[in-house]
């Protein structure tokens, strides 16, 4: 790839083992489990019949059970995580990249262009739609003013975060009253915006992995892990081997309804149990994975429309996977297993202990279609390293392209790897390995035929990678420095800002730091300049990019930054672009906790809505 193709591509894009004691003796839980996970195999089959669904589940978790109940075998990765938008700032996310979209246009940051993504506000231009916690608020910002219009109690829902589809706003959140991961998704008609009215409710018994909106459909990416169990552990009158025993019986005895994910429509009683709803799938809508050795649990993918959200398209995986991306027109679901490290499960759910390959160091990969709110299992396949995350991830041309860090199967270095569909595999085309040599992998930002990655562990190399030739990805160009970016933006043709944290030599983190950065040449791309910030700060983009706002018209970044100390003082950090300069101020916003909430909302009048979490506001730049 020349300098000038890669300038316009930039500007196209916008175990240890555990003895336990036998029958002669009362035994103790270990101290703590180092335990090898296992993936699902890359082929997915459907089930002949519900009674070979039931065999899978079980014949598979006769391995997991021990004296005390789940932990006896190979124990990977069993519960969903928590949604990839709503984590909390205070709780350790996934480091994002940046995305191919500026704008979602409601407002929201977004991975890919034309899907949208949840997010605590959304806005059709004439009105903002705001949910704080269960509480939805409508306002016009179609004047000089915000002016409040309406206020309404969504109820039974925590945490909530919002789409917006047409005149419905679609809120999906924890379910109230609290009970392992249940989700809950409401659906409130807006068409008069001054008189929200609840128009359905909908709980799952499962943790929300994700959502995604493509077009008027809205989908749900929904994980179970092992279900709850009336285990019996080891006492005075029953040993380790006798608990084993009748734990396998308890196991052998389940159902289905143990294993699947249920559904029910919450009525004047917003304390419903989804436990005692409807299956959520069939179980010809349940594809198995044809290695027994697998990461047992339940994905389900909810396609629905918010005119009727009672009736749904449901497709799902017997395995868990922990890592969901979706492109315009493919959803891809990654398979990796973490090491459990701690003393869990007595008759409950394994906990998540973080994303990554398999004790063989590979990562299982399964894609979907999408077609309307159709979603069809076509292809899977197997790399070698881990996904970090889903901003790891991308899709153009039928291609994907992952950003891979190293495993027990690669080297201590990462790689960029290309796969295509051929059939119903998902088949390598092309590897580049040894980007960033004991080092962890930042950011990545992809174009069409482009990838930055940036890594870190002392100074911060920023490899250009040509994709242009799928077969053989190449590294065209690196840039050292100190710090490292973990969020990054293009801003025209030749232009690029990172937002990141600032280090010493030695890899010391010091505070946030905005960089600027000429790409031009991607073989030989420059850091033109830097703003830092307090010492200690933290860049909200860096963890949630959803706390970024591009402005071209006025050449004008914005970005959130807070105190990292406490993380309970934020600034917004405005930062203007002149002569190849940053000129930065910052301008204090918000107090407490909820500067995680922070959001700057373009309009396309031009202005921007500041929502802070006491008020809502035009922000005067």
């Amino acid at each position: 790839m020349t300098a000038a193709a890669a300038a316009a591509a930039l500007a196209t894009a916008f175990g240890a083992g555990i003895a336990f004691a036998g029958d002669d003796g009362v035994a103790t839980p270990p101290d703590r489990w180092d335990l090898p996970g296992r993936l699902v195999g890359a082929d997915l089959v459907a089930a002949t019949s519900c009674e070979e669904l039931l065999d899978s589940y079980v014949r598979r978790a006769i391995d997991l059970v021990g004296p005390w109940g789940w932990g006896g075998g190979d124990l990977g990765y069993l519960e969903a995580a928590r949604s990839d938008a709503g984590a909390s700032a205070s709780e350790p996310a996934e480091s994002p990249a940046t995305t191919r979209a500026t704008d979602g246009g409601t407002g929201t940051n977004v991975q890919e262009e034309g899907v949208d993504e949840p997010d605590v506000v959304k806005t059709d231009g004439d009105t903002l739609f705001r949910i704080d916690d269960d509480e939805l608020t409508t306002y016009d910002v179609g004047g000089s003013e915000v002016r409040e219009l309406a206020a309404l109690d969504l109820g039974g829902i925590s945490d909530g975060e919002i789409l917006l589809v047409g005149d419905r706003v679609v809120a999906v959140g924890a379910n109230l009253p609290r009970r392992s991961d249940d989700t809950r998704l409401v659906v409130v008609d807006v068409g008069d915006p001054a008189t929200p009215v609840v128009t359905g409710a909908w709980t799952y018994d499962a943790a929300l992995v994700t959502a995604r909106l493509h077009g008027d459909v809205v989908r749900l990416v929904l994980g179970g892990g092992l279900p709850e169990l009336d285990f019996v552990t080891p006492d005075d009158h029953r040993g380790a081997d006798t608990a084993r025993s009748e734990n396998e019986a308890v196991v052998r005895a389940t159902s289905l309804d143990d294993w699947l994910p249920h559904v029910v429509e919450v009525g004047d009683d917003d304390t419903v149990d989804p436990a005692g709803g409807d299956l959520l799938a069939d179980c010809g809508d349940v594809t198995v994975p044809a290695d027994d050795e697998a990461a047992l649990g339940t994905t389900a993918v909810v396609a629905l429309d918010p005119g009727d959200a009672g009736e749904r398209g449901v497709t799902a995986v017997a395995t868990q996977a922990q890592t969901a991306y979706f492109s315009d027109d493919r959803l891809y679901l990654a398979a990796g297993a973490g090491r459990a490290r701690e003393w869990c499960c007595v008759g409950t759910r394994v906990r998540p202990f973080g994303p990554g390959a398999g004790d063989d160091g590979t990562t299982d990969l399964h894609a979907f279609a999408l077609d309307g709110a159709d979603t069809a299992h076509v292809a899977s396949g197997e790399v070698e390293g881990a996904v970090r995350d889903r901003w790891a991830m991308d899709s153009a041309g039928g291609v994907l392209r992952l950003a891979l860090s190293p495993t027990q199967a690669t080297d201590s270095a990462s790689s960029v790897v290309t796969l295509r569909e051929q059939g119903d595999e998902l088949v390598e085309a092309g590897r580049l390995d040894g980007l960033g040599p004991g080092e962890d992998i930042r950011s990545v930002r992809w174009f069409e035929d482009l990838a930055i990655v940036v890594t870190f562990r002392q100074v911060d190399p920023l490899y250009a990678v040509d994709l242009t030739d799928v077969a053989e990805p190449t590294s065209v160009g690196v840039l050292k420095i100190p710090g490292y970016s973990e969020y990054l933006h293009p801003l025209g043709s030749d232009r690029m800002i990172g937002i990141g944290q600032d280090a010493t030599l030695d890899g010391q983190v010091r505070g946030a730091q905005a960089a600027l950065f000429d790409v031009t040449d991607l073989t030989e791309p420059r850091r033109l300049d830097t703003v830092e910030y307090p010492l200690g700060s933290l860049a909200g983009a860096a963890t949630d990019p959803r706390q970024f706002t591009w402005l071209p018209e006025r050449r004008t970044a914005l970005t959130v930054v807070s105190d990292g100390r406490d993380g309970r003082t934020g600034w917004v950090s405005v930062l203007r672009l002149e002569d190849g300069r940053m000129v930065g101020e910052l301008l204090p916003v918000e107090r407490g906790e909820e500067v995680a909430q922070v959001r700057l909302v373009p309009l396309p009048s031009g202005a921007v809505v500041l929502v802070t979490g006491d008020d809502v506001s035009l922000l005067d730049l």
